[in-house]
């Protein structure tokens, strides 16, 4: 079996990051997301593995490189506009062939193994077989309708969910679904819906089977569901300090990169802080990630992510649900806002007056 991993798109509910950043390379815990599905089908035991790219193929290549470090052998495919998930697999057909394969998306992550999907798949042989998660949103999703065990209908957004059973971003087809891509016609969005072409299977006889999630799902497409994903991941991390502490104090689940220095600091974990950083005088809130080389100094952050080489420095307000991108600066000043929440693009400058 092979895995398609879809690395494509413009990532637009991240805007500015976006801009500058594969939305899949945004880090999580100081690990890009692209980077946990590589793992998942590394431990399931794949070893070829397509990944679909677009304007961003040449970042996205240099980060994942030919895939040894995971173990896999990676084959690059390049999707000449994002026009769907469905068009996707379409774009991947020739690399694809006659196997079935199982497609997860780049920008998910799944904490559930994806190796009982695939046993399941490989013993019951469906022709589809997706994976299900209950959330309280399920008009921003996929949204499955079931009749008892059998799934009836698939809703791509529904304003008026017939469920809260959303479609996880990770799938098992075989190659009926190259049939079902082409029959379907593009959505209201022009899109080729990847629901759309599970429905044909449905409607035209083939078996689409379900399993419900047993651990947690990020779809990590917006900034509320980065730094979600961002305190889930942390609730797991292991302690460790590699860093150099004068008059710091940590409490809880602290790690600390090599080559940094903590001056006069407060940390509350879970939090990790990268490799080569300063911080002086500063607080650390529970479930922040910092990257490599980001100075903080006089400064508060919670609940945040940091992208390396950012700068922030005599800001009295705490920094709070926010997301800077590489190379950010925020300064403050004598006057200072009573409330501060950022989203910040590479190389970007702040100042409060």
């Amino acid at each position: 079996m092979k895995a398609l991993i879809l690395a494509g798109g413009k990532g637009t509910r991240l805007r500015p990051i976006t801009f500058s950043m594969a939305k899949q390379l945004v880090p999580v815990a100081n690990k890009p997301v692209l980077f946990y599905g590589l793992e998942a089908i590394a431990a399931a035991g794949i070893r070829q593995v397509g990944i679909i790219v677009g304007d961003t193929a040449a970042e996205i290549q240099r980060a994942v490189g030919d895939g040894s470090r995971w173990g896999v052998e990676v084959t690059y495919i390049p999707q000449p506009e994002p026009l769907g998930l469905a068009h996707a697999v379409l774009t991947a057909e020739p690399y694809l062939r006659d196997e079935p394969f199982i497609m997860y998306l780049g920008d998910n992550i799944v904490t559930s193994s994806v190796k009982p999907l695939i046993e399941a798949f490989e013993q019951r042989k469906p022709n589809a077989l997706i994976l299900l998660a209950k959330v309280p949103n399920p008009q921003e999703f996929g949204v499955a309708e079931l009749q008892g065990e059998r799934v009836v209908r698939l809703i791509e957004k529904p304003k008026q969910p017939p469920s809260n059973l959303a479609l996880v971003g990770v799938y098992l087809f075989d190659p009926h679904i190259f049939e079902a891509a082409r029959a379907i016609k593009p959505s209201w969005r022009g899109e080729l819906e990847i629901t759309d072409a599970i429905q044909y299977l449905i409607d035209n006889g083939y078996t689409v089977e379900w399993q419900q999630i047993t651990g947690w799902w990020k779809d990590t497409g917006s900034l509320d569901a980065l730094l979600e994903a961002n305190r889930l991941v942390l609730e797991d991390l292991r302690p460790a300090n590699a860093g150099t502490l004068e008059e710091t104090q940590l409490h809880g689940r602290v790690a600390i990169g090599a080559g940094s220095i903590l001056k006069r600091c407060t940390v509350r974990g879970p939090a990790i802080i990268g490799a080569n950083c300063y911080l002086e005088d500063c607080y650390i809130g529970s479930f922040t990630s910092i990257g490599d080389g980001v100075r903080l100094v006089s400064c508060e952050v919670e609940y945040s992510i940091i992208l390396e080489g950012s700068v922030v420095e005599q800001v009295e307000t705490r920094i709070e649900g926010s997301l800077l991108g590489k190379n950010v600066v925020v300064r403050g000043g004598a006057k200072r806002p009573r409330t501060m929440r950022l989203m910040l693009g590479d190389s970007s400058l702040v100042e409060t007056p």
